[in-house]
């Protein structure tokens, strides 16, 4: 049981590590944790939410070998996320800053939710407003009220 548990384990947390190929893994384990480091904060921009170590997209492939050959070129962390985000845009990261760039990935899901209350709301109000069919109900005049009554007294009351 307890080989069963840390397979399970073992299979889970490696999940991560799943999309970086062993053809893409630097020689340098300094190098190559640094790699893994910045790569963690970058977003495959063809998946939905994925960082791109976690991605198996061809795109993503290609950004990991990016920031690959710019470590190795000697570029600093701060320096690939830079080069990454002047080719890709704020988009690339996955927690990107508060500027007017990007207020509409911050805000639109308040837009979003707040349209959905403001719905939500107006459907609620007109049901409230009107019964079921959207008319407003009416007294039945005293001629319709008669020609019921007189359906009825031909159908025996109303019976069977």
């Amino acid at each position: 049981m307890k080989t069963l548990l840390t397979i399970i384990l073992l299979t889970v947390s490696s999940f991560s590590a799943l999309a970086v190929e062993p053809s893409e893994i630097l020689s340098d384990p300094a190098l190559e944790a640094r790699a893994r480091e910045v790569s963690k904060g970058l977003r495959c921009v063809v998946c939905q939410n994925q960082s791109i170590d976690e991605s198996n997209a061809d795109l993503a492939r290609d950004m990991r070998v990016l920031v690959r050959e710019r470590i190795s070129a000697g570029d600093s962390n701060a320096q690939v996320v830079e080069y990454m985000v002047s080719r890709y845009g704020d988009y690339v990261l996955l927690d990107p800053p508060f500027k007017a760039s990007t207020y509409v990935l911050w805000l639109s899901p308040f837009l979003f939710i707040g349209l959905a209350l403001a719905a939500a709301m107006g459907i609620y109000r007109r049901r409230e407003a009107s019964p079921v069919g959207g008319e407003k109900a009416q007294e039945l005049s005293v001629e319709e009220q008669r020609r019921i009554q007189a359906l009825l007294d031909e159908d025996g009351g109303g019976g069977s």
